[in-house]
């Protein structure tokens, strides 16, 4: 992920526009699926300083998916009047140096954490495709399966589940994902035995049990399967530029596929 910064200087007579013409903006933000949050903060030594921070997926989603997309146009027509006024407009990237003080409160882990961290994620694969390929409904799926094809959907899910952006930076993210299912022609039995087998192997390489893990795991199986078998369709039309999805305790990411 990476922070994109903007620094206004917005004349007090105008500070009241400005303000609404991001609240009206936001509207937008929110149905990006390449914005992760956005702040608007003013400065209260220099009430004519604003600063923008908006945390995109990657600089790549904001400038090529963001910018080159449908909803960028509406984004723009709101804050177009007040772009004379900015002073700083960069990404950012966060360094090593970052951590709670004393009157934080402690952060949940990330369903990455929690599960044990991506060499869970191998491990699990591992497991999985092994119970794959004796499987008589999925096995010929995955006959000409890549040595390494466990090791990247371990990836791949370690990302999903809040991990490093390992996947991405290997793989490509979620473009190369959906091409490894377009004309696939998956059909719901085969679907349903993907999600029964790959929670069969939750269970013998002890991923965690607890309700709220388990229950955040399994929905991300069904939305994700449920996502691959429409994509694989032969009339399927999917979005090729989305971000991986980020998948937290009892959260969906808004999507659309």
């Amino acid at each position: 992920m990476v922070n994109e910064y903007i620094r206004y200087r917005v004349p007090q007579e105008r500070a009241g526009g400005f303000e609404a013409a991001y609240e009206r903006a936001a509207e937008v933000l929110r149905m990006a699926p390449q914005c992760v949050d956005y702040e608007l903060s003013r400065c209260l030594d220099d009430p004519a300083c604003y600063v923008l921070r908006i945390r995109w997926t990657s600089t790549d989603e904001h400038l090529r998916g963001f910018r080159g997309g449908s909803l960028f146009a509406k984004f723009f027509a709101e804050i177009k009047p007040y772009v004379a006024d900015i002073e700083e407009m960069r990404h950012y990237t966060n360094t090593a140096v970052a951590g709670p003080g004393a009157a934080a409160a402690p952060a949940a882990p990330t369903l990455h954490e929690w599960a044990g961290g991506t060499d869970a994620f191998v491990q699990l694969c591992d497991a999985f495709y092994r119970l794959v390929r004796a499987d008589e409904l999925l096995a010929p799926m995955f006959v000409r399966m890549d040595p390494e094809h466990p090791r990247y959907v371990a990836l791949w899910l370690a990302e999903v589940f809040g991990g490093p952006t390992s996947y991405t930076e290997e793989r490509g993210g979620y473009r190369h994902m959906l091409g490894k299912h377009l004309g696939r022609a998956i059909n719901e039995a085969q679907r349903r035995r993907w999600v029964n087998l790959m929670l069969d192997a939750a269970d013998e390489v002890g991923l965690p049990d607890d309700p709220e893990f388990r229950a955040a795991f399994a929905s991300y199986l069904e939305w994700g399967t449920r996502l691959a078998l429409q994509n694989s369709r032969p009339d399927a039309d999917p979005t090729h530029d989305a971000p991986v999805p980020r998948w937290g305790w009892g959260i969906a990411p808004p999507y659309q596929g």
